[in-house]
């Protein structure tokens, strides 16, 4: 079961992000900066760090520096603020996601999971759903036993909305962690693969859902 590590000066963030980290069968502890947040990594062996970047002592752009230095552990920022600058600065310090406040605590575990995935986790086997398979390692997809005919984003794509099936993802997510983040371009690309990626899968097309005023999901 995977630890993780809220660190946030608001308690009541904190307490929702851990009923949630809970909920979806993490265990959870909290720090209320980021001195605490350092010195607690020091102490135990987090499989991943939820960190908000304004807080008193030590901010998040600097306790994310010396946690990283402690463990290569995934580490996602929280911030109310949304400037590019504020990412790449994130980035540069070794964030591997960034969530802008407010956040769906639905969306953030859905970004715990896939950064838990992409850390310590080989690649997933076939995934099967009916005659619709999935080679995530061979990047290869067949419908009724035929190969369908994907690019190589829309691969992409499928294989991330698979790995979170049943959780509504925003244009924006997908936008995000699809594309990354050097991409600047608008939810017209995500809908457009959407539909190219709906016609190669056929009979199978309705498995990804349209979420009316988010997104889109993936129903196993």
């Amino acid at each position: 079961m995977a630890r993780l590590l809220i660190v946030d000066d608001e308690k009541n963030i904190r307490e929702v992000v851990r009923e949630y980290a809970l909920m979806s069968g993490y265990e959870a502890d909290e720090a209320q900066d980021g001195t605490e947040a350092v010195d607690m990594v020091r102490r135990t062996d987090y499989d991943c760090v939820i960190l908000d970047i304004m807080m008193p002592k030590l901010d998040g752009y600097t306790a994310c520096r010396m946690i990283k230095e402690i463990k290569p552990v995934p580490v996602i920022m929280l911030s109310a603020r949304s400037e590019e600058y504020d990412k790449l600065l994130g980035f540069e310090v070794g964030v591997d996601d960034y969530v802008v406040k407010p956040f769906s605590p639905r969306e953030l575990m859905a970004r715990v999971k896939v950064a838990l995935e992409r850390t310590y986790r080989a690649p997933s086997g076939i995934m099967r759903f009916g005659g619709l398979a999935i080679d995530a390692a061979g990047r290869t997809v067949t419908v009724d036993g035929v190969k369908a005919n994907l690019t190589p984003k829309e691969i992409d794509l499928l294989i991330f909305m698979v790995r979170n099936a049943n959780i509504a993802l925003s244009r924006q997510t997908l936008l995000e962690q699809v594309w990354n983040y050097d991409y600047f371009g608008d939810d017209r690309t995500v809908d457009a693969h959407i539909k190219m990626l709906r016609h190669n899968l056929g009979a199978y097309r309705d498995k990804i859902v349209t979420v009316r005023g988010m997104g889109y999901k993936f129903e196993a």
